[in-house]
């Protein structure tokens, strides 16, 4: 179960890096600071060239291998922005932003992937091109959408793609993938009620919403229990309510926002379709209007059968077959589906240690898992294109 000696060796400077950049967590698109990190030593490791500003604060890197006879062009993806959570770890390079921290492991996706660079651009023992992408704003689900517009695939050539997830729920040691639908779409919806507002004694005078949407909301569960096949995945989650700001008056309107997650373009439209027809009807039933509104557009993560066979190997050959498990799709989303929609490739999940869950303010990422996650990037390189 071998991890690469050289990445191995660079484990401590590895792990400087992530806490560093974990005591400086940033947001969305405004990851200045981790972007001109990422470009710094991107540059001083010596690639073949260093492009920031690829879908505003992204940036990427070209290696070239030392053989030049292959036209191949892979790409290896990490994340870099953090969640909007103020940090309840405790360490001693938490966060020193306020409100702010990286509860999801994107800094040490940052990190991993800054450590393979660094190794593959000492060794070059490839035949072809190796693309690295730090990629902004995943958490906000438009940042690897962005990178494309500007022409991340076609600008760099890019023929496969991989990226990487730390995961709280495997254990130390541990990868884990599926081939096709492996992570869900993701859908955010806005559910405007409008009622009639009136006075808190004298409710038959006016249209309650917050009623209506009291209704709205469990008849929304009954989509995934009634309408859906049970076997096909669907979930809806109302997550924000909102009226008034009185505790006498019945408020003019109510509006509901949550996510829908699907598996399927079949199921995803059928949802979209029942949740307007819900609340349009529930509305209707107490004298209320509702209209709903879709925003996201964050597709199925699919990997491709023949690279999630490859890239199942590459991580075989770092922590031993037993230890890379098939794993069940699930329901969160990831943005990295757009790319998998222009190219081939895999996602595939690092074992962190069973701890607290991603979004959560005690969550850490675990830095033993720093050589796998190198290990398995250099690898996946240097086996997709064999010197």
């Amino acid at each position: 179960m071998p991890i690469v000696n050289r990445v191995a060796a660079m484990h401590q400077e590895v792990t400087a890096w992530r806490r560093d950049l974990h005591a400086h967590p940033e947001i969305g698109f405004e990851v200045h600071r981790t972007a001109a990190i990422v470009a710094e030593k991107l540059k001083a490791f010596g690639c073949d060239a260093v492009i920031p500003g690829i879908g505003k604060t992204g940036v990427v890197g070209i290696i070239k291998g030392r053989k030049t006879g292959s036209a191949k062009v892979v790409g290896l993806r990490a994340d870099m922005d953090a969640l909007p959570i103020q940090e309840a770890t405790g360490v001693a390079y938490a966060s020193k932003v306020p409100g702010t921290m990286h509860a999801c492991g994107h800094d040490g996706h940052t990190a991993m992937l800054l450590g393979a660079a660094k190794y593959l651009c000492e060794t070059r023992n490839f035949d072809g091109t190796v693309v690295v992408i730090f990629q902004p704003n995943e958490e906000g689900l438009t940042g690897s959408l962005s990178m494309l517009e500007d022409g991340l695939m076609e600008r760099f050539g890019i023929q496969q793609v991989y990226g990487m997830h730390t995961s709280p729920t495997h254990e130390l040691g541990k990868f884990a993938l599926c081939a096709g639908p492996m992570l869900a779409a993701c859908d955010k919806f806005t559910i405007d009620i409008a009622g009639k507002g009136s006075h808190a004694g004298r409710p038959h005078e006016g249209v309650d919403p917050v009623v209506v949407a009291a209704q709205i909301i469990m008849a929304l569960q009954t989509i995934a229990s009634r309408n859906v096949n049970p076997l096909d995945a669907v979930v809806v989650s109302t997550c924000v309510v909102r009226a008034g700001e009185a505790f006498n008056i019945i408020p003019e309107g109510a509006t509901l926002i949550g996510t829908v997650r699907t598996l399927s373009d079949m199921v995803r439209n059928q949802t979209h379709a029942r949740m307007r027809q819900i609340a349009e009807g529930t509305a209707a039933l107490f004298g209320a209007t509702a209209k709903t509104t879709f925003e996201g557009d964050v597709p199925v993560t699919v990997n491709d059968p023949e690279k999630t066979r490859f890239a199942q190997a590459v991580a075989s050959e770092i922590v031993g077959e037993a230890n890379v498990k098939a794993m069940r799709p699930i329901m969160g989303a990831e943005d990295f589906s757009h790319m998998l929609r222009k190219a081939p490739g895999a996602f595939i999940m690092l074992g962190n240690g069973i701890g607290p869950g991603l979004h959560n303010p005690g969550y850490n990422f675990n830095d033993a898992a720093i050589p796998l996650g190198v290990s398995y990037w250099v690898r996946l390189a240097e086996t997709a294109m064999p010197a």
